[in-house]
């Protein structure tokens, strides 16, 4: 073996063994259960050697954001492992999307939904979803605003082959983890709010929140899906 693929190796494991170590500690802290918690390894722009080491090292879920550059890697490694959709997805990919991915986190608005929904329909499948939630108010970020979520979930309900499963969002980038909490207390109470509102309808479980930077502050708010990429994988170019 090449020694410096071998150093890789030792150094996603490693990487990956501390990552789920801080996981666990979070969510003691909080008095949950670490196995509440999910961890989707984000992958884009890694090389597929890297990914497949990651994988070996006990990685279950991977995340990307570039529907191309997923197509490539998923036809590669194959459905051992769940793929899940986490960039902002254009309605003209939808399809691809549709037919590559376990989960998709990053629906923002119906004519999306409707899209993957027929999709979905004619492969004869349910595709569990999340709605992104714009909490920040950034332009830069996507998402719905807290405004228009009552909207699109009534507006999602009717789609029988959609799974809304629950809420996503990402806040603003912060030197300190905890300057990020409110954004996460924030979609917390949305989903209880949603929850409530549509008791008769829907449950949603999914709280996908939290990256590298703020992933424990994030489970002391509930996440249930984490996603981490540069601490597993390190910086990207």
């Amino acid at each position: 073996m090449n020694p410096s693929l071998k150093d890789k190796t030792l150094s996603i494991k490693d990487n990956l063994e501390k990552v789920k170590e801080r996981i666990a500690k979070a969510a003691i802290k909080a008095g949950r259960d670490p196995q509440a918690v999910r961890l989707v390894v984000v992958s884009k722009t890694v090389e597929i050697e890297r990914i497949q080491e990651a994988i070996q090292a006990g990685v279950t879920i991977l995340g990307e954001n570039y529907i191309q550059e997923a197509r490539d890697k998923i036809s590669t490694l194959g459905h051992t492992v769940e793929w899940h959709f986490i960039g902002h997805l254009q309605t003209n990919k939808a399809k691809y999307a549709a037919d590559l991915f376990d989960m998709i986190h990053s629906v923002d608005r119906i004519d999306l939904a409707r899209e993957i929904n027929r999709i979905a329909e004619q492969k004869g499948k349910t595709i569990p979803v999340l709605i992104q939630v714009n909490i920040s108010g950034e332009e830069s970020k996507h998402g719905i605003d807290r405004d228009g979520l009552i909207q699109l979930i009534n507006e999602i309900i009717p789609l029988r082959n959609l799974s809304l499963q629950g809420l996503m969002t990402m806040p603003p980038y912060f030197d300190s983890q905890d300057m990020a909490l409110p954004y996460f207390q924030v979609l917390r109470e949305l989903k209880e709010e949603m929850n409530q509102q549509f008791k008769e309808s829907i449950r949603l479980q999914e709280l996908s929140m939290g990256m590298s930077s703020d992933f424990e502050v994030a489970i002391e708010e509930g996440a249930t899906l984490v996603r981490i990429g540069t601490a597993i994988f390190g910086e990207r170019q």
